[in-house]
């Protein structure tokens, strides 16, 4: 699946000079012997008739084995020490505490909003699992929300978005998210609205499945209309499983896989996400949220403490959340912050977060050697699922985190944008991703969605009501994997979802 050295060097040099130090070329971390070994174990595999080694563990020695129930997805990596699993309680105890708005008697907690999409991490990350639209209409949602921006139009925004000092213009009046909630004395900005239209597929063998296509709009606006060039793009929480592991993937091993400019004419190209990290102050590859607009857990952490929850940390201080200077009376509320300037969650409460978020362990697999399951996996290659859906890395030895250092790991993602067609084009450009572009979500952990989430609902915006409807929504890049599962017999597409199950 790695592209040649050559596409690889083309891309640092059309990403231009300043990228260079973040990665490009052959990993810093191994010595030639380690490198070897590596190349060897994240070969694509060519034998279906059998797993192959280690393919029981999707996260290494950090996967936890424990019996699958409604937490599996809660558990620290499993070779934590007992310093780190304190570390790691901490976090948890943030990471599920509840904020209050300013002021209050305690000073601790206080500091919400004053515009929030929540009042707690785990309330959008449901048991860290996967979130969901509004089941009814008319029900709010804590776990999705509208992102907001509106085109580049001035030579200002336009240099801002090419120099990667922002990856979107926010909305005049809404800033860059709709917060549906705020403190008492204060409006909600709006509610979102979403309604489906029935799409039949006709498959190969004459199966019809049927797509509902969402339609998104905002109700009840609390500060004016929008400018009438807003543009939406919905976006569920995503399982938080495996990001540590994530982060760990040594650039050059992601880099190795894009190929923006399709040299190899497979049709499938793979585009990294040049964004700002504000702690290097550098331009940095992203590979975290939807369309890979941050560049570490860190940075992802304290925007949605900024953004979901208006709390403020070191990191992004911002205590008045997303509130914009359309919405004065938004600006005027009472902070969090304290006499003395310290952001409403100081250190090290960010840290704990961080690192609570990095060590989420990814489940074992089930039935990894079940023939159904290794013949879906069969098919997942043959129809070219895996060409993005890249099964495996190996973590880097100078990873962050000891625990996660120089580990085999299954994710099925090449944390690279791609054209994803027509069908889930949100037309919101973000950072180098545009309208059409979608990272590639990991796969591990998506057979537990219903254990875990209580629903089996797919995709960006949850549309996809099972993982057939997920795959049928694929187009763009992925057109011909998924032409190639409609052309499956049903024991084949069975199959197929049945390895999905199994991940």
């Amino acid at each position: 699946m790695h592209k040649t050295l050559t596409a690889l060097l083309a891309l640092v040099i059309s990403a231009g000079l300043a990228f260079a130090q973040d990665g490009g070329g052959v990993r810093s971390d191994l010595t030639p012997k380690d490198l070897e070994r590596v190349r060897a174990v994240t070969a694509p595999t060519q034998d279906f008739s059998k797993p192959e080694r280690f393919e029981l563990l999707p996260a290494g020695a950090a996967t936890t084995k424990k019996l699958v129930n409604r937490d599996s997805f809660s558990l620290p990596s499993a070779n934590l020490s007992f310093e780190q699993q304190e570390r790691f309680n901490l976090g948890n105890g943030f990471f599920t505490k509840l904020w209050v708005s300013a002021p209050s008697s305690t000073k601790a907690s206080d500091g919400l909003g004053p515009l929030f999409n929540s009042r707690g991490c785990q309330n959008c990350h449901l048991k860290d699992g996967r979130g969901h639209p509004p089941f009814n209409p008319g029900e709010s949602s804590e776990s999705m929300f509208l992102r907001l921006s509106v085109p580049a139009t001035t030579a200002a925004q336009k240099s801002a978005i090419a120099n990667h000092e922002t990856d979107v213009i926010a909305e005049p009046t809404y800033g860059t998210q709709l917060q549906e909630s705020a403190v008492p004395g204060l409006r909600g900005e709006g509610h979102m609205q979403v309604t489906y239209e029935d799409v039949p597929v006709t498959l190969g063998d004459g199966t019809v499945v049927t797509l509902r296509k969402p339609t998104y709009s905002v109700a009840d606006l609390g500060y004016g209309p929008m400018a009438p060039d807003v543009m939406l793009s919905p976006r569920v929480t995503p399982q938080m499983i495996g990001l540590g592991l994530l982060e760990a993937v040594p650039v050059e091993d992601i880099l190795a896989n894009a190929d923006p400019g399709d040299r190899d004419g497979d049709g499938v190209s793979g585009k990294p996400n040049w964004v700002h990290d504000p702690v290097s102050g550098k331009v940095a590859l992203g590979r975290f949220g939807w369309k890979a607009g941050a560049p570490s857990i860190r940075v992802q952490a304290a925007h949605a403490f900024a953004g979901d929850l208006g709390i403020s940390t070191p990191l992004v201080n911002q205590s008045f959340g997303d509130c914009t200077a359309n919405q004065q009376q938004c600006l005027s509320m009472p902070t969090g912050d304290n006499a003395a300037g310290e952001s409403e969650a100081p250190d090290p409460i960010l840290d704990l977060v961080t690192f609570y978020s990095q060590n989420l362990g990814v489940p074992q697999r089930r039935g990894f050697d079940d023939p159904k399951v290794l013949a879906g996996k069969q098919a997942f290659y043959e129809a070219g699922c895996a060409t993005c859906h890249v099964p495996k890395f190996v973590t880097s030895r100078k990873a962050e985190v000891d625990a996660l250092r120089f580990q085999l790991i299954w994710p099925y993602s090449d944390l690279l944008l791609h054209d994803m067609g027509d069908g889930l084009a949100d037309l919101r450009p973000e950072g180098d991703a545009h309208g059409y572009e979608w990272r590639t979500p990991p796969l591990w952990g998506i057979g537990l969605t219903e254990t875990i989430s209580g629903h089996t609902l797919f995709l960006h915006d949850g549309r996809a009501r099972s993982l057939t409807e997920a795959v049928l929504w694929h187009g763009g890049e992925a057109q011909k994997a998924r032409d190639a599962f409609t052309r499956m017999t049903k024991t084949e597409r069975d199959a197929l979802i049945a390895f999905l199950e199994s991940l």
